[in-house]
């Protein structure tokens, strides 16, 4: 999430790292930013909403005052529920020894959770998920990027390396935490607690978990920590670009960036900094933009029969950051061909019918709850998929319409298959207005159909989504050496005890 606030990247001795000011480091020369041909600007298609589903009462996505008391849903059953606060990023992983935990930031705008007197939660919480039905809370970690990480939260499932960087909806000075989950995941090991970046609120993880990439979103600057030893984290790059979220090839040298202030996706050779070349350069590919830019939140590459494409992510809509921006212009998300790097080309939106801006400027007119502040409303904020290699699924938050599940079994052509708006809590994160404060990152146990994520306002769910509309995965080709593995530890269906029963 990033939002307009004064005096962004005021000076500060502690960022002073290198000896270099705000504005220098790796400067590689801008390619342009391009808009290629899309598909139509259309709301992708809901299924129907099986026996037992608590549906919507209209549009799409629209949930008008009073609707949702009791929670909406569509084809899914929540069997789980955990805590009172949740923040923007939600984390599965089983351990070496079978141990299942998910983590959850629960800090959505320091101090709001954090330090206001009578919150129920702070810092990122470590839950046993040996039962879903019932989530235990066994640990909190509290070292402060862990109290404030904004959305840099993020897991290495390879090495088990749970690590954020402070920030706050603009950014912050670049403390890194590194946490080793490996082992117990219940009870992580603080690895490290150091100032290697130079400023934070955003992140990206190599495959490999040796790399470690702190974004500042508000400035033009990245900071890509060698974490080969956690212990003694190290600095090795500073990039002068700007960057929202950020994501990795599984071999570490490319790096796809949500620009959020340019509104494009770039794509940025990372080779040198993953090869650890002396003084490494980046080196810009492309850039693309699109019909419905926003701000772009993220891009997760992922493959399908061994080609490579992008799911993106844009947060809000045109106005946010722009008072002369189109209200009523919802960014949402897309799928991205990037089988030529050099010319990437979206192939299909993720957009809800309240999205689409006739529909959005009829709610936003009734007073909606969240459709007052730009920063709320009908907007998306995060997605996700199960693995990187030949997913079926992608779930994604939509602040003001909740969790929201679609099948890309046939990627030009997706559909929403389900939904769940937890029962909304007027608080003060929201402004306290009954609407539902979707902000984060699902994860994923996709044998058992369950998805896991919390709402800002109330805390973590476990949803289990109906057979009937959960898409099954066909046989594939064998993907090329570039896709991630399909069962990296982070996914560990075939480690996971609860799916014996």
């Amino acid at each position: 999430m990033l939002l307009a606030v004064g005096a962004l990247g005021s000076s500060n001795p502690l960022n002073d790292l290198f000896a270099l000011g705000q504005g220098t480091g790796d400067m590689p020369a801008k390619a342009p930013i391009v808009k290629r041909t899309e598909p139509p600007f259309v709301a992708t298609p809901l299924a129907h909403c099986r026996r037992g589903s608590h549906p919507e009462p209209g549009v799409d996505g629209r949930v008008p005052a009073g609707s949702a008391s009791k929670g909406l849903s569509c084809n899914v059953k929540p069997i789980g529920h955990q805590g009172t606060e949740g923040g923007f990023k939600v984390f599965r992983y089983v351990d070496t020894h079978g141990h299942v935990c998910a983590f959850y930031d629960t800090t959505l705008l320091l101090p709001l959770n954090a330090l206001n007197p009578g919150a129920g939660s702070k810092g990122v919480a470590v839950l046993d998920m040996s039962n879903p039905s019932h989530p235990v809370q066994t640990d909190t970690l509290t070292a402060l990027p862990m109290l404030s990480p904004h959305e840099s939260l993020n897991l290495n499932p390879k090495r088990g390396l749970l690590a954020a960087v402070n920030g706050n909806p603009a950014t912050e000075p670049g403390l890194v935490a590194i946490y080793d989950v490996h082992a117990d995941c219940r009870h992580p090991v603080m690895d490290s607690t150091a100032l290697v970046a130079r400023f934070g609120h955003e992140s990206g993880f190599s495959s490999d978990g040796k790399t470690f990439y702190a974004t500042a979103t508000a400035l033009q600057e990245i900071t890509a920590v060698d974490v080969t030893n956690p212990k003694h984290p190290t600095a090795v790059w500073q990039g002068h670009i700007q960057s929202h979220g950020m994501s990795l090839s599984p071999n570490g040298n490319r790096a796809y960036i949500a620009d959020p202030t340019g509104k494009n996706m770039l794509i940025l050779d990372t080779s040198q900094i993953q090869a650890r070349k002396p003084n490494p350069h980046a080196r810009e590919i492309s850039r693309l933009t699109w019909k419905a830019a926003s701000i772009p939140q993220n891009a997760i590459p992922f493959t399908e029969h061994g080609h490579p494409y992008v799911l993106e992510i844009d947060e809000y809509n045109q106005s946010t950051l722009n008072p002369g921006g189109d209200p009523d212009m919802v960014g949402a998300a897309r799928i991205i061909d990037i089988g030529n790097e050099a010319k990437p080309q979206v192939i299909a939106n993720l957009r809800l019918q309240i999205d689409q801006p006739g529909p959005h400027a009829a709610a936003t007119k009734a007073g909606d709850p969240g459709t007052g502040n730009a920063a709320q409303g009908y907007a998306a904020h995060y997605c996700n998929v199960p693995t990187r290699v030949n997913p079926k699924v992608v779930a994604c938050s939509f602040i003001a319409s909740g969790l929201r599940i679609f099948d890309i079994s046939r990627l030009r052509h997706p559909k929403e298959i389900a939904y769940f708006v937890a029962p909304p809590k007027p608080r003060s994160e929201n402004g306290e207005s009954d609407s539902d404060f979707a902000m984060s990152m699902p994860a994923f146990a996709p044998r058992q159909r369950q998805i896991w994520w919390t709402d800002g306002t109330s805390g973590f769910y476990v949803v289990s989504v109906y057979k009937s509309v959960w898409p099954h995965a066909r046989r594939s080709h064998k993907p090329k050496r570039d896709g991630a593995p399909a069962r990296a530890r982070g996914q560990g269906e075939d480690r996971d005890p609860t799916l014996r029963r």
